[in-house]
């Protein structure tokens, strides 16, 4: 039996859940998925995820079949005992690696043609063998093969797209072998309201065991993914998970929370960690650790932070760590920026759960009204 979604409480469209695998355990939702692209979350081992309050992390599916092979984990006793983390784990099925590699890819009705960035060698995934794939690395959530266009091409083309990646979601559906692993359809569309109904009646009556929201986050400017976040979700089934893809910052999330989404992944807190930028609760949200004004403070970098970076180093040693070039800075800050994550989905199920999550989205939406992106970390 697939896993199973259960509808706990909802404060608005805000829902608090439970999401139960077959195999691996069960995680809360609304929740984030640390991002372990090739089987690790970058300068992050297993302890120190579990630290984090991380309950469930992503794997990726074209990563691991062009290296070390899915062969080869299988023969190893599966994903969880080849990485070491024995919870719940979810794979992205590839497609938006594959459609980013421009110019060396040709895509056809049967699946898509490309060059291994690795060797240049040849490669081709269609949705059975993407399916296969996953099956093979012993995942407990599956991701279709889709389509993922890019932000503001014309309609015909998200129209094209969408219908080819609604006929791989019925094939992908029909190789699934493993009745013990779940396997979430994905939405695309663009901003087109019509696109995005129809990609969701059409995988609403096919029974997949969870949605995605594809295509988002992708170029397009926020405002529209804000605008179909505020439709969108509420065209997906009531029972089953929602999980959209690739976001984003904590405004980000609880934007999209209110809107009834439950699941989420990003490589933002460990990208941002490796550069020296840390997310906080005070008035400023994210700081650049390499700045100099932080040389000789010795405050943690968020006092309301209960992190192993947060617990014993100061500000000045971080900063002294990334002016030095020692890989330890690096490390903290991705710990302490999931952990930042983490304690804001815990803070969103519980306030759900006491009808005052409103309270808490004007508060991170007061924080963050004037910062657009990481990248305006100062």
């Amino acid at each position: 039996m697939a896993g199973v979604f259960t509808k706990e409480g909802m404060d608005g469209k805000a829902r608090v859940g439970t999401f139960s695998t077959s195999l691996h355990g069960k995680f809360s939702t609304p929740n984030f998925m640390p991002v372990g692209t090739k089987a690790s979350v970058k300068g992050v081992d297993v302890e120190r995820l579990k630290e984090t309050g991380a309950e469930i992390t992503l794997v990726n599916t074209y990563h691991l079949w062009l290296r070390p092979g899915e062969a080869l984990i299988k023969e190893q006793g599966g994903i969880h005992n080849f990485c070491g983390w024995k919870g719940p784990i979810l794979s992205d099925s590839g497609g938006f690696q594959i459609f980013s590699l421009k110019g060396i890819r040709k895509l056809t009705e049967q699946g898509v043609e490309f060059r291994s960035h690795l060797d240049g060698s040849k490669c081709f995934l269609s949705p059975e063998k993407s399916v296969q794939i996953q099956e093979d690395l012993g995942v407990d959530i599956a991701m279709v093969l889709d389509e993922c266009p890019e932000g503001g091409l014309p309609k015909p083309k998200f129209q094209s797209s969408l219908e080819l990646t609604l006929r791989w979601a019925k094939r992908s559906l029909q190789a699934r072998q493993r009745t013990d692993m779940s396997l979430f359809g994905i939405t695309q569309g663009g901003g087109f309201r019509d696109l995005r109904k129809q990609a969701a009646e059409t995988l609403s009556s096919l029974g997949f065991d969870g949605y995605a929201i594809g295509g988002l986050s992708v170029g397009e400017p926020k405002e529209v993914m804000y605008e179909v976040l505020s439709y969108h979700p509420d065209d997906l089934p009531q029972d089953k998970i929602r999980y959209l893809m690739g976001v984003g910052t904590p405004r980000d999330l609880v934007e999209a929370v209110k809107q009834g989404v439950d699941l989420f992944d990003c490589v933002m807190p460990t990208r941002a960690g490796r550069f020296g930028r840390a997310f906080s609760n005070s008035d400023e949200p994210q700081i650049n650790l390499k700045n100099a004004r932080y040389i000789s403070e010795s405050q943690p970098i968020d006092p309301s932070c209960d992190c192993v970076a947060c617990r014993n180093y100061s500000l000045s040693y971080i900063h002294h760590l990334f002016r030095a070039g020692e890989m330890l800075g690096p490390q903290l800050v991705s710990i302490h920026n999931l952990r930042h994550y983490l304690t804001l989905m815990k803070a969103m199920r519980k306030s759900i759960a006491h009808n005052s999550f409103e309270q808490l989205y004007k508060s991170v939406q007061a924080r963050w009204e004037n910062i657009d992106s990481v990248s305006d970390a100062r």
